[in-house]
């Protein structure tokens, strides 16, 4: 369905007129250098290109007062002088004679793009505006924020199209307390806002700004705040973040819309963040985000003031929302102490109005000692305030030489031993016909007797040739079948091949009657995750079987609190899914956890079937793994205790080890 790239050229007209050191970064630049940056990567012409329009005044009084509409009105004639008085009014505001075109340009880019969203003329998209929004409240500007961009979006998506629930993402650096205020007592609205907080010394300075703060009235919960009170927060912190307190919340609410306050001061170089997360981190961001509503994401420009930074994260952004996948991310994944203590507290003011984290955050479970203690050492105290982890590398040197990876010139493709008519797939998907040297494969078959009959033989070379072309980079992912029969061994092979053909490290998610070889090397290179184990078992840090959850619940907390979690700080750059013998996943659940995982090892994915599969569960993981978003699971049942019981025992085992896991309250028995 497309990409969506709403922008307008006059929203370059508004500047500062006079001097002014707090409001100067606000800055025209910001929409060219982001613009000029997805040209030159060929990103805008890939997308479906909107002219942005201007918000009539009745949009605008979705959640702004005609007093306060008439009051920017009048600014387009006021002289220099006038102008500056009335933008002393305000919190860090600048008006200009342009200001109410801009503005008003702003907010109706938002509403173009969730209107072709909405009426499926695209996918997704990104309305790059100024200025930002997220700041103004119902009768004031804030914040270099004239109207509410996302707030009006919001607002127009429920008026216009009917919708009941809508998720707020808020990645910009800042609180977005005018959005919070505006939607704080609304249950069909969830506002989720990370921001730089340090205990409330940060602007805005607002005691509303803290983890406490969860709505009021009816809206009690569905406010989200992660204050993060120390400076440098990278990669693993912003991960984590999602991964334990974000989308637990949001797959319970199952929203019909996704909207992202996407600001960019949160990322590496900017002076107004002083944050480490690299533009490869919002690739992440947003493609965790397309497993909800249906793929459905609207993002929208809020801050950014690091021109490099800024054209960096907007491209990444941009990439992952076409449907190609987010490039690995560098450094360690461990996140920081500060920021772990940061989402504890989250979760325990939001656990009791979500079921998600009610049973997981109160669940008492025997644990080694050591668990509760994370390494660490205290960070240096830099200037702007204290640091999360010390800035190891400047911010020069990851923006100099950008993740950027050469696009395979198959995304996908699909290896069957018979091409069956009845699979339905998307055009740029393609059907394997070759494969590897009869040789080759019967060397690789003969130490396993399943593999010695000629159907086994066939899908082995299938499969090794399909592997072989994911690891030479002319494939980006793919799906292979084989005899349930050979099931086991077939997936031996692929994990040996792939480790001795360029793989450095392979994580493999196991599901069914698919034990780990016990004859392949502890060394650290493989890390084997097996689905439906008799029972949950951490065999060693590498290892690791758990139960299938009998509840949707139960799924999505072993994949949100424990096999991304792991998979993440493995850091991986192939991924292995099998689905074997007895795996009992049904089509929707193993689409959502393929889509997850692909945003592991550059989206090198390879999913291995049973030849009995039906057509479409093959046509659907080629579909997630091609980009698509997976089908939404509706709203989530509550996990089992034996589940939870299950889940919080392996991340007592493994947390010593993995920190990614070390983001719930701990109640020792």
């Amino acid at each position: 369905m497309g990409t969506a790239l709403v922008y307008h050229e006059d929203m370059t007209a508004t500047r500062l007129l006079w001097d002014d050191p707090e409001c100067e970064i606000e800055r025209p630049e910001r929409l060219t250098a982001a613009l000029d940056r997805l040209r030159q990567r060929g990103l805008e012409q890939r997308c479906l290109r909107l002219s942005a329009r201007e918000a009539s005044e009745e949009e605008l009084g979705l959640v702004h007062s005609p007093e306060y509409v008439s009051l920017v009105r009048e600014t387009q004639v006021l002289g220099k002088e006038e102008l500056q008085a009335l933008s002393g009014q305000f919190d860090a505001i600048y008006f200009h004679p342009s200001t109410f075109h801009c503005a008003r340009l702003a907010a109706g880019a938002g509403l173009q793009l969730v209107d072709a969203v909405l009426t499926g003329a695209v996918q997704n998209g990104l309305a790059l505006v100024r200025p930002p929004g997220h700041h103004s409240q119902r009768a004031a500007a804030n914040g270099f924020c004239v109207f509410n961009n996302v707030a009006i979006a919001a607002a127009h998506a429920k008026q216009k199209h009917g919708l009941h629930r809508i998720l707020v993402v808020d990645w910009d650096v800042h609180h977005g307390q005018g959005i919070q205020y505006l939607f704080e007592d609304d249950p069909s609205v969830l506002y989720f806002s990370w921001h730089r907080y340090e205990h409330g010394r940060f602007w805005p300075f607002l005691r509303e700004s803290d983890a406490d703060a969860v709505g009021r009235g009816q809206g009690l919960g569905f406010t989200v705040n992660l204050p993060w009170n120390q400076v440098g927060m990278g990669n693993a912190d912003y991960v984590a973040a999602f991964l334990h307190l974000l989308l637990p919340l949001a797959f319970e609410f199952d929203p019909e819309l996704v909207l992202v306050s996407a600001g960019f001061d949160s990322a590496i170089g900017d002076p107004e963040g002083q944050m480490q997360a690299t533009p490869e981190c919002f690739a992440h961001l947003t493609q965790l985000l397309q497993v909800l509503a249906g793929g459905r994401v609207c993002a929208v420009l809020e801050g950014g003031y690091h021109l490099e930074s800024l054209a960096e994260s907007v491209c990444m952004t941009v990439q992952t929302l076409l449907g190609d996948p987010a490039p690995p991310l560098s450094g360690p994944m461990v996140p920081c102490q500060s920021a772990l203590e940061s989402i504890r507290s989250a979760r325990a003011a939001q656990a009791p109005h979500w079921k998600s984290l009610q049973l997981q955050d109160v669940t008492t479970v025997p644990m080694s000692p050591s668990s509760h203690s994370p390494e660490g050492r205290p960070p240096p105290l830099l200037p702007g305030g204290p640091v999360c982890k010390a800035a190891a590398s400047a911010p020069s040197s990851l923006l100099d030489q950008p993740c950027l990876c050469p696009a395979p010139s198959v995304r996908t493709a699909v290896a069957l031993t018979a091409p069956d008519i009845t699979l339905v797939l998307p055009p740029d998907v393609i059907q394997q016909e070759g494969s590897a040297l009869r040789e080759e494969t019967e060397a690789w078959a003969r130490p396993h007797e399943s593999l010695a009959r000629e159907e086994a033989l066939t899908a082995l070379g299938k499969l090794l040739y399909l592997l072989d072309g994911m690891l030479d980079g002319q494939v980006n992912s793919g799906i292979a079948a084989t005899p349930a029969s050979a099931a086991a061994a077939t997936l031996d092979v692929a994990v040996r091949r792939g480790l001795s053909h360029g793989a450095q490290r392979l994580l493999c998610v196991a599901l069914g009657q698919l034990d780990r070889p016990p004859d392949l090397a502890h060394d650290g290179r493989s890390l084997w995750l097996n689905i439906r184990g008799k029972e949950a078992a951490a065999l060693s840090m590498f290892h690791v079987s758990t139960p299938l959850p009998v509840m949707t619940g139960g799924f999505l907390s072993c994949i949100l609190g424990l096999v991304l979690p792991l998979a993440y700080g493995f850091q991986p750059d192939l991924v292995l899914v099998a689905l074997g013998p007895g795996h009992g996943l049904q089509g929707p659940h193993a689409a959502l956890l393929a889509a997850m995982l692909r945003g592991l090892a550059g989206g090198r994915v390879l999913a291995l079937l049973e030849e009995d599969s039906t057509p479409q569960l093959a046509g659907i993981l080629a579909r997630v793994l091609n980009g698509e978003a997976p089908p939404s699971l509706g709203p989530s049942s509550v996990a089992s205790p034996e589940d939870v019981q299950a889940l919080m025992y392996l991340r007592g085992q493994l947390e010593p080890q993995w920190k990614m896991l070390q983001c719930h309250p701990h109640l020792v028995a």
